[in-house]
């Protein structure tokens, strides 16, 4: 592998690890958006929107899984892709679905992919604000699952707003996680140096002549006035 290439490669890793999160977080605003705006919501309506955006999300997930650099984040997304995935597939061939149903596979996918979020925080490769991020929305997630727990017969338009609140934080969390780590933050964070004042780069000696040079003339300079005064 050349130079270059190894330059460049997590450069591209965290472009797209972030490029993931930042759609994660897009997309969960988009549904809570809907969730919440949409009036007299159906239970249909609710499983309907809850698997594709479960199944959005778990291909994101993968999408990020395989984006990481070292294998601990990759175990910890692949865990929440395939909670996503089977969340969705749950919802989609539940026969009958009612809203007691619902709540039920919701609270479950919350609370277990809070408890997965905290896990992936843990992992080897991240770094210490990403482990907050990821620590403060898997809390989020076992929170709004200990609340559907708490009341399971709820009704699909409080079931529509509870859900539409869960994903606009959790969507902005993921936005917020993706900005802080994308490649310029990343390099700012570190403090890394620009490439050509860093350590191994050298001037072309074309201008290390002419530095030379102009040094040289100013050192010269007021000697050969002086010199030229003392004459007179």
């Amino acid at each position: 592998m050349s130079a270059s290439t190894s330059t460049h490669r997590p450069a591209s890793v965290l472009r797209s690890s972030s490029t993931s999160l930042i759609l994660i977080g897009v997309l969960s605003v988009i549904v809570g958006i809907i969730a919440i705006a949409w009036p007299q919501v159906t239970i249909y309506a609710l499983v309907i929107l809850f698997a594709v955006y479960a199944f959005i999300a778990a291909g994101l997930q993968a999408m990020r899984a395989f984006s990481s650099r070292t294998a601990g984040p990759v175990l910890g997304h692949l865990l929440l892709a395939l909670i996503d995935l089977a969340a969705g597939v749950i919802a989609l061939v539940w026969p009958g679905p009612t809203a007691l149903v619902l709540v039920l596979v919701v609270g479950i996918w919350a609370f277990v992919g809070g408890v997965f979020e905290i896990f992936a925080a843990f992992q080897r490769g991240e770094t210490a604000g990403t482990r907050a991020l990821f620590i403060i929305t898997g809390l989020v997630s076992i929170l709004f699952g200990v609340v559907l727990f708490a009341d399971p017969n709820i009704g699909a338009v409080t079931l529509a707003l509870l859900f539409g609140l869960f994903a606009l934080i959790y969507g902005f969390s993921q936005i917020t996680m993706g900005i802080e780590t994308a490649p310029g933050q990343q390099d700012r964070g570190l403090g890394h140096k620009p490439r050509s004042l860093s350590r191994g780069c050298q001037p072309p000696p074309s201008m290390v002549v002419v530095d030379r040079d102009r040094v040289r003339r100013r050192q010269t300079g007021p000697i050969t006035a002086a010199a030229k005064r003392a004459r007179w």
